[in-house]
């Protein structure tokens, strides 16, 4: 699926990058301690939701040629190029809510989200 359009390339622009609080790393780490072959988490988009998009993750095995990778003690996250636009400056958290722990993105580029929290929606610039 092709999230960028017209004459815009991913390759020429300098990107703020993502980070990982603490919480986020030391997940990733045990997801690669318990999984052999798992180098760690590709992190991506896709139009779902009500909003526009969501987030996807996945584990890596080997990551794709235009993945970027960004590290945090020990962690690794791969984000392929074509996503960027959307999730560039994003912080990964690992929260507990209620009974449950989840990733959560504090992403500056996400305009609105749904109610659910599911998916949410960029701005064009």
């Amino acid at each position: 699926m092709d999230l960028h359009s017209g004459t815009f390339d991913p390759t020429e622009f300098a990107w703020h990058g993502l980070t990982m609080t603490p919480a986020a790393a030391e997940h990733i780490r045990q997801l690669v301690n318990k999984q052999p072959g798992i180098q760690g988490l590709r992190l991506g988009v896709k139009q779902t939701g009500c909003a526009g998009f969501g987030y996807v993750l996945d584990t890596v095995t080997e990551p794709q040629k235009d993945d970027l990778l960004f590290e945090s003690e020990g962690a690794r996250l791969w984000v392929p190029l074509q996503a960027m636009p959307f999730i560039d400056g994003t912080e990964i958290d690992y929260v507990r809510e209620g009974l449950n722990q989840i990733f959560k993105f504090h992403n500056p580029k996400a305009q609105h989200e749904c109610g659910c929290g599911e998916s949410f929606g960029v701005q064009a610039e």
